[in-house]
């Protein structure tokens, strides 16, 4: 099994349902490098087509890899050594070995329609492939349908408790949680 995760800030959604381009965020980056690493990803991939901001993720990864972060919190460091910045998507699942090498998977919240696979089949399938599992995680209000339509599978929404009417996970902790439902 080999898996790694995408948090991809470009195309996602604004609130209006329009496709726009996100923020990176130093909570994403800390948050889900250590989700990832605590569930043997090999890769974090921060996908932006700003430099400014890819150049931000590689100053804050800078900091706790090989800077004075490092001391202070070594665990911090090999988890955030995990991150790695793509301008796109696309680049993210060539340096995973490219398309036909790679299935790419979303979280069902940006599903829309689409037939989704279940935690427990997910789970089974990442256990025969052959294939590197991109797990892909949108940013801003959801992965735009250019994404969504592109890939292989549309895991099932995280519901929260029985009864709630409250569902609006922050991105690192669905990140968490799906990671734990897939390997944990």
């Amino acid at each position: 099994m080999r898996i790694a995760i995408a948090l991809v800030h470009h195309p996602v959604l604004d609130r209006d349902g329009d496709v726009v381009t996100t923020a990176m965020t130093n909570l994403d980056l800390h948050d889900m490098s250590r989700s990832a690493r605590t569930y043997g990803a090999f890769a974090m991939f921060v996908t932006h087509p700003i430099e400014a901001q890819r150049e931000l993720v590689a100053r804050i990864r800078d900091h706790w890899v090989e800077g004075s972060g490092k001391k202070r919190i070594p665990d911090r460091a090999r988890a955030l050594e995990l991150v790695r910045t793509t301008i796109t998507l696309d680049e993210a699942i060539e340096a995973c070995g490219g398309r036909a090498a790679v299935e790419v998977w979303t979280t069902a919240a940006a599903a829309r329609g689409r037939a989704i696979t279940t935690f427990a089949d997910a789970r089974a399938r990442l256990e025969k492939t052959d294939k590197t599992v991109l797990l892909v995680f949108g940013t801003g209000w959801g992965l735009a349908p250019s994404v969504v339509d592109a890939a292989d599978v549309h895991l099932e929404p995280i519901h929260g408790a029985p009864g709630s009417d409250f569902n609006h996970l922050s991105v690192r902790a669905a990140c968490a949680i799906a990671l734990d439902r897939l390997v944990g």
